[in-house]
């Protein structure tokens, strides 16, 4: 939000610096992210100067250049090339001279002496563009001819107003912040509490005639008092729609509104003023003189000022008159109805809406604006009238209006402040900090919080209703503590606790301690968007129905939420590819969503992707692509660290894969990894191979948590390695091998490895080779090789028995 600080002077009266300003308002909890200045005369316009065309040649060794005479008031001629088509003997011109420095978007442009195409030039002939006065860079721009040369054109150019633009971050809950009244409402009472001079300065609607205007031309009819609770309007003859006055345009151009005309400009400054929106009617095109405040029926169609046609969703706020609606109430106006230059009678509205009902019409049709950022938020009900009446007033005095009726205000259940009890020692035991009772009764006051009683300890408040963030007691605590001021809160330089072991590991820790491991093994961290398109079910082969559907889509692109990690990382992958980064490792934890049997689904889970070569190229080894294997060794390690055992590896029933495993431990599913489906990977963008892992996070971080780890001491007898060399038939895998050494059921037999495999002409027919390693230990005494000699014939009958395997 921006807040201009010469109008903000007009809510405030302080000594204090725009930086203590600052200081103090982001202490509060109005946080300034930057000060800009804005308008007054620019400072190089000092050395810019007026200078008189003596005269004009055309440049000897170019075309469209000519050699000018320019006379600074310094009694000589500056020689200066000039390329505009405009520059004429006798004219009155900008001239920046040497050493002018212009701020541009890409650094300081200092003006030098220059040979230009053989001819020497001492300075450049500026147009609007140059100077940042103006958007004409046709040519130079032609001064007055009244000008006397020399005279420094800092002294010509000076329209704006000088005035500083605040940048606060405001967060959405301070509502009662969002214009120039409400940050200086909050400022004056940190200032006071802070015993810092200032003077707060109310706006005053007592100019405002008391003289009886009769009644309104236009009736009013609210049939939905509860998504309007208050309605008022007005009705003004003789509009004169035309430019606004200098003062006006400099208050909306500072916080960066394009002024569009008296009348609109007069409600967006009500807007940024006071907070609460105002709506212009051209009263002429309201037909049957009647404003009907109401919901139409689905399905109707509306068209918005922007030339769209809408259609209804029933839940939107409209104001209508008796053939057709207006405007979507709070949030957006309608094409017909609006005020232009022809405009001589108005109706002017100011209403308090319901928060909910607007941010749901606001939504529904992707319409942010200024009005729905505050009635959504909740605005103060009790200003209504009073912004009306100084709209009003501003209109009289700049377009000339006549008031031509009361005001009707309709407002049949006053909106009531708030009742919030507070324990003072409440106040102590969430600060950690001793705050005398005068101090918080103060700082109260200061905050327009009334004390209604004090007994016990405990005080009966009345807040506001324009402090819609402050409900509960410790909402009042949290006023208390920023307008006291954070840096007032001392940093114990000791703390004492009770340490309570934890039996079980944070997940969170968890999910550090794997990102770690993938990032050390080159992996980037990716964060998708969990809505995504509709398209992906068909694509990802999902069953219909089977997503999550936003009821009020922002885009297209935003419709669903994810079924898979997938979608998002193939994206990355083609976003990298597309910039020639065809080598990507990458991996997401987030949670993916569903729909089973009308029960919602939310797991977490982590994503991993693997596409291009697996390691850099180094002239210490050969590049290579990445291969399924790499992924699977990837997973692997994961469930090593987590302490977490495969029970099985069953073939992967994805048809987003190509070819897939799913890793199982116990009756519980760890996850699927596999390559990609190529016809998928390429509606995504990407024609290389890409290896997916999908793991099911919650589950992994159960088992991590229950399968604690074990420490043993090293073995202090040596271990030692046998290799088998098998030949089997094709379709034994080393999956069945592994799991049948199982059944030979010795404590001596620690590993087994595949370490070759050979398929080729050299062998039979349906047959392939086997290189297995094994490793044999035993932790008590050093192995005789009569022991590992039975062990291996074991091993080598139970592999000929179970799988006709013969030794190579």
């Amino acid at each position: 939000m921006k807040i201009s600080y010469n109008w903000l002077k007009t809510y405030i009266d302080t000594d204090i610096s725009i930086d203590e300003i600052s200081s103090t308002l982001t202490s509060t909890g109005l946080e300034v992210e930057g000060v800009e200045e804005i308008g007054g005369a620019k400072k190089y316009l000092d050395t810019v100067l007026v200078g008189k065309v003596l005269s004009t040649i055309p440049h000897p060794n170019a075309d469209k250049l000519k050699v000018t005479k320019i006379d600074l008031g310094d009694g000589k001629e500056t020689q200066i090339v000039c390329g505009a088509p405009n520059v004429a003997e006798g004219q009155n011109v900008p001239v920046a001279t040497v050493g002018t420095v212009f701020p541009t978007p890409d650094g300081d442009f200092k003006i030098k002496k220059a040979k230009i195409r053989g001819e020497e030039s001492f300075g450049m002939i500026c147009s609007e563009v140059e100077l940042g006065i103006g958007t004409d860079n046709s040519g130079i721009l032609v001064l007055p001819e009244d000008l006397k040369p020399g005279t420094p054109t800092s002294q010509i150019f000076t329209s704006e107003e000088a005035d500083k633009e605040i940048e606060i971050g405001l967060t959405p809950n301070r509502a009662d912040a969002m214009s120039h009244f409400g940050v200086a409402r909050d400022l004056y009472a940190a200032l006071k509490t802070r015993d810092i001079n200032a003077t707060f300065k109310p706006y005053d609607v007592s100019d405002y005639p008391t003289t009886d205007f009769g009644k309104n031309p236009i009736s009013i009819e609210v049939k939905d008092t509860e998504a309007a609770p208050r309605y008022a309007g007005i009705y003004l003859k003789n509009i004169k729609v035309e430019e606004s006055p200098e003062w006006l345009k400099n208050r909306l151009k500072v916080i960066g509104l394009a002024p569009i005309n008296n009348v609109v400009d007069i409600t967006n400054y009500i807007l940024h003023d006071l907070g609460q929106p105002l709506h212009a009617f051209d009263a002429d095109k309201i037909e049957g003189n009647k404003i009907i405040v109401q919901k139409l029926a689905e399905g109707s169609k509306f068209t918005t000022l922007d030339g769209v046609e809408r259609e209804l969703k029933g839940h939107e706020l409209m104001i209508c008159d008796e053939k057709k609606p207006l405007c979507i109430a709070g949030v957006f106006g309608g094409e017909n109805s609006g005020v232009t230059e022809s405009t001589t009678n108005l109706f002017l509205e100011s209403a308090y809406f319901e928060p909910v009902t607007i941010r749901k019409g606001a939504k529904a049709h992707a319409l942010n604006t200024d009005a729905s950022f505050r009635f959504e938020r909740g605005i103060d009900p009790n200003t209504t009238v009073d912004a009306l009446k100084k709209a009003v007033l501003l209109l009289t005095e700049i377009t000339g209006a006549e008031i031509a009726s009361n005001i009707d205000d309709i407002y049949p259940n006053p909106i009531a402040n708030f009742n919030v009890k507070l324990r003072l020692a409440k106040v102590v035991e969430l600060l950690g900090v001793e705050i005398a009772e005068d101090k918080i009764k103060a700082i109260l006051e200061n905050l327009e919080i009334k004390i209604l009683a004090e007994n016990d300890g405990v005080l009966d408040l009345e807040v506001p209703a324009y402090r819609v963030d402050v409900q509960r007691d410790v909402d009042l605590i949290e006023d208390i503590l920023r307008i006291y001021g954070y840096d007032n809160i001392e940093i114990p330089t000791k703390f004492s606790f009770s340490y309570i072991p934890n039996q079980k590991v944070s997940p969170d820790k968890i999910e550090d301690f794997i990102a770690r491991q993938l990032t050390a093994f080159g992996f980037n961290e990716a964060m998708n968007n969990s809505l995504t398109k509709r398209e992906y079910e068909t694509i990802f082969a999902y069953p219909e129905g089977e997503s999550v559907a936003m009821l009020n889509p922002l885009s297209a692109d935003l419709a669903v939420m994810r079924r898979t990690l997938l979608n998002g990382l193939l994206e990355n992958v083609a976003f990298n590819v597309n910039r020639r980064n065809t080598d990507v490792k990458l991996f997401e934890f987030g949670k993916v969503y569903g729909k089973i049997n009308d029960k919602y689904e939310e797991n977490k889970c982590l994503g991993i992707v693997l596409s291009g070569n697996f390691n850099s190229e180094s002239w210490t080894e050969n590049v290579r692509k990445s291969t399924f294997s790499d992924l699977k060794g990837l997973v692997q390690q994961i469930f090593v660290r987590l302490n977490i055992k495969v029970t099985e590896e069953l073939p992967a029933n994805d048809k987003n894969f190509l070819d897939g495993i799913e890793f199982i431990s116990g009756n519980k599913s760890l996850g699927k990894l596999g390559i990609v489906d190529k016809k998928i990977a390429k509606k995504l963008g990407v024609s290389q191979d890409t290896y997916f892992a999908q793991l099911n996070w919650e589950t992994l971080v159960s088992l991590a948590n229950k399968n604690n780890l074990k420490y043993k001491d090293i073995p202090k007898f040596p271990g030692s390695r046998r290799d088998l060399a098998l030949l089997i038939d094709s379709n034994v895998k080393y999956e069945d091998l592994f799991k049948a050494t199982k059944e030979v059921k010795s404590s001596l037999l620690k590993s087994v490895n595949l370490f070759d495999v050979y398929e080729g002409d050299k062998l039979p027919n349906g047959k392939k080779s086997y290189a297995l390693s094994f490793m044999i230990q035993d932790e008590n005494k050093t192995l005789s090789d009569q022991d590992i000699d039975a062990l291996m014939q074991k091993l080598i009958k139970l592999f000929q028995d179970k799988f006709n395997a013969e030794l190579r």
